[in-house]
């Protein structure tokens, strides 16, 4: 029986990173040997202490029963704590909404501040699901460019901006290029943002993956005055290695946070409770699994990040990265060398021929451009750096004949 789809639904694509990461998972449950570069997952284990309160949740029946729709009081007064520890800002409990991850923080709230057609603003790169999230609640993403070094100014913002601008996604540490803002340029974008009524998204998931001696400021800790204007974005999935637990939250103006809820209610329910449990744990309990994880990651970047830099034609312009677990590098000069189109012909090569996973590009907005991640084990690292350096070698000589 054939039913027409609705317009909203058949204009959105999928995931380029789920997409990927299904294929790779694919071909290795065929038997082969893939190194899969292409999703943002840690691969630590959850932390013991965080594993051990769902354990007791479940042994003592708290994890057996339905929570409030915005999650349970004593982990929104944990998220609270922990906001205030990190930045000296102060949230009530009723302006914290706890999510299904925060993927379906940002998802619920585009479908609560805009109406149609109202236009975001999308610096690029910008991760993948933003745009469809966007264009799901209605509203128009609008792709606002950046310079060599993937950083923009309020010039940039404003020859972008409409009357139909309603809001600005700023995601610091970014995703996919590990860039970070300055307190300067942040107190620049959110000024300017509060001056022209422009809600600010803040996608803060990456804040305490930060290398080699790099500051993260968080939009909480500028001008108080603004914070109307402000919606934070978190969870635990990246910092805590907890991306299959599902819990992230929204934090800001009150009257959005309740609106969130009230749709939270009729899609959701509420988060899973045992993932709820452990996440009161993961915000109030010992923090120093954050820190070993992060000098993990570190080491990992300082490693590889200057194999990539060295592959024939790969650059990257913007220099190491100051945070999250990501490279992105430039590889316009590559596909010339290697004959490849586009980087996503480029990307299904390496896949099927190399057997490792990336990302193209396109995905972010920013075409001639793949992402890979190093949140993995760094012999598998190396590997996928040798198998990259073979496969450059072998079509920069197949194109040479």
């Amino acid at each position: 029986m054939y039913m027409e789809l609705s317009r909203k639904v058949m204009q959105i694509q999928p995931s380029a990173t789920l997409k990927i990461s299904a294929t790779a998972k694919q071909m290795m449950a065929d038997g082969i040997d893939v190194i899969n570069l292409g999703i943002g997952e840690p691969d630590y284990q959850t932390p013991d202490n965080i594993k051990q309160a769902a354990i007791e949740s479940i042994q003592n029946g708290q994890a057996s029963f339905y929570t409030p729709a915005t999650g349970l009081p004593a982990l929104k007064q944990a998220i609270s704590q922990r906001i205030e520890a990190d930045h000296h800002y102060h949230f009530d409990p009723n302006q914290i909404v706890v999510t299904d991850g925060a993927k379906m923080a940002l998802f619920t709230l585009f479908q609560v501040v805009l109406n149609p057609e109202d236009e975001v603003l999308l610096p690029v790169p910008y991760w993948v699901s933003y745009s469809e999230q966007v264009k799901l609640a209605g509203g128009t993403p609008v792709e606002v460019g950046t310079d060599e070094q993937l950083r923009f100014t309020t010039a940039d913002l404003e020859a972008s901006r409409t009357p139909k601008t309603k809001a600005l996604v700023l995601n610091s540490p970014q995703n996919p290029s590990g860039l970070v803002f300055s307190r300067a340029e942040l107190t620049a974008i959110v000024n300017w943002a509060v001056e022209h009524d422009i809600l600010v998204v803040a996608d803060e998931i990456y804040e305490k993956l930060l290398y080699n001696g790099n500051q993260f400021t968080s939009v909480l800790e500028l001008d108080d005055a603004n914070m109307d204007h402000v919606v934070l974005i978190n969870g635990v999935s990246k910092a805590y290695s907890m991306t299959g637990w599902r819990i992230g939250y929204a934090a800001g103006p009150q009257a959005i946070m309740a609106k969130m809820g009230v749709v939270l209610g009729h899609a959701a329910s509420n988060p899973a409770a045992v993932s709820q449990y452990a996440a009161i744990e993961a915000f109030s309990g010992d923090q120093s699994s954050v820190e070993k994880m992060r000098q993990g990651f570190e080491a990992r970047l300082n490693e590889l990040y200057p194999l990539i830099e060295r592959l024939p034609g790969f650059k990257m312009p913007a220099g190491k990265p100051a945070g999250a677990f990501y490279l992105f590098p430039d590889i316009t000069e590559a596909l010339r060398l290697t004959g490849y189109a586009d980087a996503p012909a480029f990307v299904t090569a390496v896949l099927l021929e190399a057997h490792v996973g990336l990302v193209p590009g396109e995905a972010f907005g920013l075409p001639g451009c793949v992402r890979l991640s190093y949140a993995t084990d760094i012999d598998s690292l190396r590997e996928a750096h040798r198998r990259l350096q073979k496969f450059m070698t072998e079509k920069i000589a197949e194109q040479a004949k």
